[in-house]
């Protein structure tokens, strides 16, 4: 088999020394890129480029490099995770690309992804968000028998469907108002679809959706960038879900503070 055939490129790349620090855009050449390389191995050649120059490398988060971890979070010409769609940065690869170029990388921008350095944000907002939805209380020691608690297939898929949120932020990062809604709805989803989760379902909602409006997220305005940009390809279709469920739950605590959801609710 015959090599694959490399090809050059200019980076544009977000460079902040700290947070709360001016930053700019530097330009870098990243010459006879592979185009199987991921967008991410491709920084890695430039960084040991510029180490050996003894220039500072490029900050960005990375983990597992599978699309599972969601730390990989680069706005990729103006997209975040990159052109494709339903992949995350990781997944991205140089084929998506040509010769000559021109590839801006910068960090995803909202006010509570503060910046720490180049393309490193602060997302520990989220894990505020998912900490105010505290535990299921049901008792989960030895592993149930199989039938005891039966769920409908098209509800234990649609729950399926929230949980595969990997919480990297791509939904604020494209929405003009930066919405949490949607990585708000995935997450009270998929535990409120379920039998396990009904205790706490009420309280669950109230207290993930205020934290999310105490932390600076804005509003939702239904533009649907959110569901475009998910690298799991999560409906805004939980979004209504969620927004159900939180008027049931400021109804409910009216009458009787922390109340709690049933299943048939």
């Amino acid at each position: 088999m015959s090599a694959a055939r490399t090809f050059d490129v200019t980076l544009r790349v977000w460079r902040q020394s700290g947070p709360g620090m001016e930053g700019a855009f530097v330009d870098y050449a990243a010459r006879g890129v592979n185009p199987d390389m991921s967008f991410l191995e491709m920084l890695d050649v430039l960084n040991d480029e510029l180490a050996a120059r003894g220039e500072e490398p490029i900050a960005f988060s990375h983990d597992c490099r599978e699309g599972i971890c969601g730390t990989c979070s680069l706005t990729i010409n103006g997209k975040p995770h990159g052109p494709n769609r339903g992949v995350a940065s990781c997944q991205t690869y140089m084929r998506s690309f040509k010769d000559g170029d021109l590839i801006v990388v910068e960090p995803f921008r909202a006010r509570p992804f503060p910046v720490l350095k180049d393309l490193v944000t602060d997302r520990s907002a989220f894990d505020a968000i998912q900490q105010a939805g505290g535990f299921i209380t049901v008792r989960t020691g030895s592993a149930p028998e199989a039938n005891s608690v039966p769920v409908p297939k098209e509800v234990a898929d649609l729950a399926m469907d929230a949980a595969q949120c990997i919480g990297c932020g791509a939904c604020v990062a494209a929405c003009k108002n930066s919405s949490a809604m949607l990585f708000v709805a995935a997450k009270v989803s998929h535990l409120g679809l379920l039998p396990q989760g009904q205790p706490e379902r009420y309280r669950r909602v109230l207290a993930m959706v205020r934290t999310m409006d105490g932390l600076g997220f804005g509003g939702c305005t239904n533009q649907y960038e959110c569901s475009a940009a998910c690298p799991k390809l999560i409906s805004h279709d939980f979004i209504a879900r969620m927004n159900r469920d939180y008027a049931k739950a400021v109804f409910r605590s009216s009458f009787k503070p922390a109340a709690a959801g049933g299943a048939g609710d």
